[in-house]
């Protein structure tokens, strides 16, 4: 008969140790598993007694029903092992059948066309190569789906025989690159997938194959992420549905604003990013050495645009500016594509309506193109596009009705004039009215120095903001100071040496006239046209505080 001896202590349940007393087992049940009919001895340690003994009657009977417990746990794990190793053997098996597979081009079939995948829907029942990225995937047996995406569509590619069986088909991820040869074919009644049709795959050839396991896609980018890890993955997760349906829209909306500047003949030109000059206010300038004298990154291309009125008549732009803000509210960023236009020869009631028709023009027109206009309904299902006019409202106004709504300033108090209306008392108003505002005449003091005074009001300016339900202010805009007596006032009032803005004061100089202009930010359009809560998802790689990379 064997004798076992066990230590709770210092003893080791497994085949390092033997059960002698210098290599005890820690438990009686894995004593009696190991051997049934042992003597089991346990160390005891009393003030009377410090050495094994003899396991009691009651204490062997739970030692041998835990015994029981783990020889039922070792016979479930064997089988286990055996399934494992049956799985190991089947799937050696199948990958050595899979790579006995040779797919070949069949040169017999017709000469494929290659086309972008928004193209395909144009050769039904033709044969096809196309190009793309593996956005989903499916394998089955006997059956591979997968949605390919090349930027301009989707298309559900069907792999079936030899190419679904095939070793390489096996190692498909998601975000590889591939080159399928098939025929385009409607869906039967019922299905659905991307376009309505699908493509049956003769032959494809992996391009790039992305990595699986820890360096998966989906490993990379995770829905639930935290947003900063996100943005840190940007280059990853632009290739997501919502990001670049909202960049399409913005390449639609920028294409769309250029196509009304055309029609009203505005001319675009490219004013500088670097400058020696403010525009908004020193204090959100980013600054550079630029060959050893002090320079800045352009706050706004206005000035510059003024300067072209002479020689080319209405001008505008669309050039990034930048401002050292440090907010972190969801409508702000350092960097951002700025939409400006300069207009002369006109009335501050002028460049209102120029400036909502521009408005109600261009989202008409993103809203009629094939590609944006259903994105935009996709993303923001409720939208309801602007109509002519829009609501005026004057700043003097708009404090009267934030007083009798209860919205208060900033210290808490009633709004008073020569207030500023902060981001959040601006959107309750908008958002409660809900519908597009031109907030007018807003105080001098808290103003640009080149905005012009309303003649009957010398305390306000001919100045205006669009504001936007559910994103508030898109839009800034004025009638400019033609009288160069006032420009220099205002360079004063604002602590500016007028010196270096010399060909700025030219403007009054040499042929002064009547003008206005207005900028408008890329982003918080679309924010409101996609139904986006921050800006930054409307950027390609927002720029804010903190944030410069990748």
């Amino acid at each position: 008969m064997s004798t076992f001896y066990v230590c709770e202590k210092t003893g080791v349940d497994g085949p390092s140790h033997d059960g002698s007393k210098e290599k005890p087992f820690q438990t009686a049940a894995y004593a009696a598993y190991t051997k049934e009919d042992a003597k089991i001895f346990i160390y005891t340690e009393t003030e009377e007694i410090k050495d094994f003994v003899e396991i009691s009657a009651s204490a062997m009977k739970k030692a041998k029903k835990g015994a029981m417990g783990l020889k039922k746990k070792a016979e479930k794990q064997k089988l286990l092992e055996e399934q494992k190793k049956k799985k190991e053997l089947d799937d050696l098996a199948k990958q050595t059948a899979a790579m006995n597979i040779k797919i070949n081009k069949d040169e017999s079939l017709p000469a494929a066309q290659r086309t972008k995948l928004a193209k395909v829907i144009n050769f039904i029942g033709k044969r096809v190569l196309v190009h793309g990225w593996i956005h989903r995937l499916r394998l089955q047996k006997g059956k591979a789906f997968i949605v390919l995406r090349d930027g301009t569509e989707y298309i559900q590619v069907l792999l079936s025989g030899d190419l679904a069986e095939a070793y390489q088909t096996s190692t498909l991820t998601l975000e590889s690159t591939i080159a399928v040869y098939g025929t385009v074919e409607k869906l039967p009644e019922g299905k659905t997938a991307p376009q309505g049709v699908e493509l049956v795959a003769d032959y494809y050839e992996i391009v790039g194959l992305a990595p699986s396991g820890d360096e998966a896609f989906t490993n990379k980018v995770q829905e639930n992420a935290d947003p900063s890890l996100l943005l840190d993955q940007r280059h990853l997760t632009l290739r997501g549905e919502t990001l670049s349906s909202v960049m399409k829209v913005r390449a639609s909306l920028l294409r769309s604003i250029r196509r009304v500047y055309d029609e009203l003949s505005i001319t675009e030109v490219t004013p500088p990013c670097m400058v020696q000059t403010q525009v908004e206010g020193g204090s959100t300038l980013f600054s550079l050495n630029y060959y050893g004298q002090d320079a800045y990154l352009t706050q706004s291309s206005q000035l510059y645009l003024e300067t072209c009125l002479p020689a080319l008549g209405d001008v505008y732009c669309i050039q990034e500016s930048f401002r050292a803000e440090k907010s972190h509210t969801r409508r702000h960023l350092s960097e951002y594509t700025h939409i400006e236009a300069e207009l002369s020869f006109l009335t501050f009631d002028d460049l209102l309506t120029h400036i909502e028709t521009v408005i109600v023009k261009t989202i008409q027109y993103v809203l009629e193109d094939p590609i944006s206009g259903p994105l935009v309904r996709q993303l923001h299902p409720e939208f309801v596009a602007p109509k002519l006019p829009f609501r005026r409202m004057e700043y003097i106004h708009a404090l009267e009705w934030l007083n009798e709504n209860g919205i208060k300033n900033e210290d808490g108090e009633e709004f008073k004039f020569g207030d500023d209306i902060a981001e959040a008392a601006e959107r309750k108003m908008v958002d409660t009215l809900n519908v597009p505002i031109l907030l007018t005449r807003f105080p001098v003091e808290i103003k640009s120095f080149y905005m012009k005074k309303c003649a009957d009001d010398p305390r306000v300016t001919e100045s205006v903001d669009v504001l936007m339900p559910t994103v508030g202010e898109i839009t800034g805009g004025s009638m400019r100071i033609e009288s160069l007596d006032e420009l220099v006032a205002g360079f004063k009032r604002e602590g500016i040496n007028p010196e270096a803005y010399y060909w700025f004061i030219d403007q009054r100089k040499y042929g002064t006239s009547p003008h206005g202009g207005y900028g408008l930010g890329t982003e918080r359009i679309l924010a409101w046209l996609c139904k986006r809560f921050t800006v930054r998802d409307c950027s390609l790689y927002p720029r804010f505080t903190g944030r410069c990379r990748p």
